[in-house]
């Protein structure tokens, strides 16, 4: 079994490197372009580049720069196969959060079938790398160790993760969301520094304007994308949505704050991720990498069932089958494809409920080896004796 298991992801790993040989990903190429544009006024943002807006902040670009400058097929490689390694470190991470010592290439080779994942291979997203530096962080956070560092880098590559500045902030851990607020403040300034027409473009208008991409996509599995899709389009959505986000996060985060507080660091990661897609405007289906953790929770917590479900949805991605692509059906409300075609952002929120019931029932979670009693917790987390 183990060798059919290594043959599998040895596969994986071919067709990965093979495509990376092959193919021009489209997000990839931008990302390079963008990396050529920023030292060029604020061009990285005032055109398109490959006929598309380049979206991400300017550190984001300026982390390109050196690339743009090496040849597009050996860069692209360097990105793809780094990304397969930040996806096993993740993976690697998530089980030491779990407390589980699953074989590493039976994870990795199946965490390698979920949309989200191979999707972001197939674009050369940033997503792999994100959820690296998260569950690196989480991971020191759980052990009672200085962290920050990774949480304020991927929020200065994109702005998504800065939630988790936010689960620091309100679970106590005041230290380390000092050092992820100061590491994206220093990589921002840097950016600022590096272009400064572009920083203040993109600050002051660009980073909020969602006109720049196709926001009632299928592929955007954030409630903002279904509400475009049911009432035909952005304009139908009313100002009254400015208060949903807010509360979709407030409610996440505490339900995220008190998993963190009975030491599930785990389930607190999981479910703030997750709370970061629905707050989003936009969430594409290669953001809900943040099924790794999820499935993982699920997993320890013995829901087997539902686990098993929740990969396969996101292994067949089933929303791809529906109307899209401006096709009429993919507009308005149909009781039987409006579910499906939103079937990401219903797993997100069931996903959320599931894990705010489990705490009210008293069915905890299965305390990973990391967290054991109180006197332990003293000694491996100063930092939470020095916050109160």
């Amino acid at each position: 079994m183990k060798r059919r298991v290594s043959l599998i992801l040895a596969a994986e790993v071919l067709a990965i490197a093979a495509f990376s040989v092959l193919y021009d990903s489209l997000d990839f190429r931008i990302y390079r372009l963008g990396g050529d544009a920023i030292t060029n006024g604020s061009r990285l943002y005032e055109e398109q580049l490959a006929d598309h807006w380049f979206t991400n902040t300017p550190f984001m670009a300026a982390l390109f720069t050196p690339l743009s400058a090496l040849p597009l097929t050996v860069t692209r490689v360097m990105w793809q196969l780094a990304s397969l390694a930040a996806f096993v470190w993740a993976c690697r991470t998530t089980l030491e959060l779990a407390g589980r010592r699953a074989p590493l290439i039976a994870v990795a080779a199946a965490g390698l079938l979920l949309e989200p994942v191979w999707h972001t291979f197939f674009l050369g997203q940033v997503n792999l790398f994100l959820l690296a530096l998260v569950l690196a962080d989480m991971h020191r956070i759980a052990q009672g160790r200085p962290a920050g560092v990774g949480i304020g880098i991927a929020a200065a590559i994109k702005l998504t993760p800065a939630i988790f500045i936010a689960l620091l902030l309100i679970s106590r851990r005041t230290r380390a969301a000092a050092t992820a607020t100061a590491t994206f403040a220093t990589c921002t300034l840097l950016a600022y520094a590096i272009a400064p027409e572009a920083s203040r473009l993109y600050w002051l208008h660009t980073f909020y304007d969602t006109s720049r991409v196709g926001v009632p996509y299928i592929s955007n599995q954030s409630p903002y994308g279904a509400l475009t899709r049911i009432l035909w389009n952005t304009t139908a959505v009313g100002d009254w949505y400015t208060a949903i986000p807010p509360a979709i996060a407030a409610a996440g985060l505490t339900v995220a704050a008190l998993w963190a507080k009975r030491g599930d660091w785990l389930g607190a990661t999981a479910v703030t991720g997750t709370t970061g897609l629905l707050v989003s405007p936009v969430s594409w289906t290669h953001h809900w990498v943040w099924i790794v953790p999820a499935l993982a929770v699920l997993l320890r917590n013995k829901n087997h069932k539902t686990a098993l479900a929740a990969y396969a949805l996101f292994v067949l991605s089933p929303l791809w089958w529906t109307p899209h692509n401006g096709h009429p059906l993919e507009y308005g409300f149909n009781p039987l494809l409006t579910p499906v075609a939103n079937c990401y952002l219903l797993a997100g929120v069931l996903f959320l409920v599931h894990m705010a019931v489990r705490l009210t029932t008293g069915h905890g979670a299965e305390r990973p080896p990391a967290a054991d009693d109180a006197t332990t917790r003293a000694v491996r987390d100063p930092e939470q004796i020095a916050d109160g």
